[in-house]
């Protein structure tokens, strides 16, 4: 069903939310586009799961498949010319999950350019290991698109850490706009970090969007459970994966991220406690750079409308389980951490 009809359908029935319009989430107009945000998908149902009680029901990810299902039915009206997700996409690192997210993203192959960020759920223990989604999203599932520019490969030759599009980049153009997304794992070490800077210089003429797994959160590591809610929040410095050898948000930032004038929009996700947040920074070069945090569980993922015409990136956060806008949830209650509008240069 159609986003437009199932607003329309809310309004009639009076549903138990707050008032929307069916203008709040119309069809893309013409001279605008639409990139998708996958939040962390880790909401697996069955085998393969925690729960004994659905220990011989076949795996399922309910949430992902409606995600996707919702990502495929609206390419066309909402212009939908990228998708992203954000990593942990599975909750437990083993076949049974993967296969399921494999399904679930094999809807959008071959119809619309996307990318994985690996999460610490992603690896074996968070080691870096991330053998098991180099299985299913190995570098030989996209090297004939064209639209897929490459990934990192160690120069160990073993690609288990950080290899075979662990770390890859992608490169799509919309509305006379050409832009290039990196997709970097959780706590990227120093050597993914140099073949990012080379891979953004290289394309220094493309406008940049980089998504890894984690940087907005809890400052620090928390050390009391509240402190995942409670605790003061931006570019953490703290981190979860590669050992020494990983960086934390902060260090990401400091090393790469910052030091290129093209880049403009940074997606993450992995703190389901902070949920949805957002905040707008300068990079070294004086450019600005929108950082959005997306981990809804079950409450919706992002679409973000480019409306080049009045420099503006509209994010819209759809729930396609409920079929309706994610207004507010119980973790974070303010509408403007949801649905809310960026200032970007677009037009010249």
């Amino acid at each position: 069903m159609k986003l437009a009809v199932i607003l329309n359908t809310m309004l009639m029935t009076a549903a138990s939310v707050l008032p929307l319009s069916a203008e709040e989430l119309p069809p893309a107009e013409e001279g605008t586009f639409s990139i998708a945000v996958i939040p962390d998908t880790q909401h697996y149902q069955g085998q393969g799961t925690k729960r004994k009680s659905q220990a011989e029901d076949p795996t399922s990810n309910p949430v992902f498949a409606a995600i996707t299902n919702c990502i495929v039915d609206e390419l066309d009206r909402q212009k939908i010319v990228f998708v992203s997700h954000v990593g942990d996409i599975v909750d437990i690192n083993n076949d049974e999950q993967w296969k399921v997210a494999q399904q679930c993203m094999d809807k959008l192959h071959g119809k619309v350019p996307y990318g994985i960020s690996v999460g610490n759920h992603d690896m074996v223990g968070k080691t870096g290991n991330s053998s098991l989604f180099q299985k299913y999203f190995p570098k030989s599932r996209f090297t004939e698109l064209d639209w897929y520019g490459g990934c990192f490969e160690p120069a160990s030759g073993k690609p288990e850490v950080s290899g075979n599009n662990a770390n890859s980049f992608q490169l799509f153009s919309a509305e006379g706009m050409d832009f290039i997304i990196v997709h970097l794992e959780c706590n990227a070490p120093d050597n993914v970090l140099a073949w990012a800077d080379q891979v953004l210089e290289q394309h220094a003429d493309r406008r940049a969007i980089i998504t890894t797994h984690m940087d907005l959160g809890p400052l620090e590591h928390p050390k009391e459970p509240r402190d995942y809610f409670d605790a003061p929040k931006g570019r953490m410095v703290w981190k979860k994966c590669h050992g020494t050898n990983g960086n934390t948000s902060q260090q990401m930032w400091d090393k790469c991220f910052s030091q290129h004038k093209n880049l403009f929009l940074i997606c993450c996700g992995d703190q389901s406690r902070t949920q949805a947040l957002h905040q707008t920074v300068k990079g070294k070069h004086g450019n600005t750079v929108h950082e959005l945090l997306s981990d809804y569980g079950a409450e919706g993922f992002r679409l973000m409308r480019f409306i080049p015409a009045q420099n503006k990136i509209e994010v819209r956060t759809w729930n396609p389980v409920k079929k309706q806008l994610c207004e507010k949830t119980k973790i974070v209650p303010a509408r403007n951490q949801h649905q809310f509008t960026l200032d970007y240069q677009m037009a010249k």
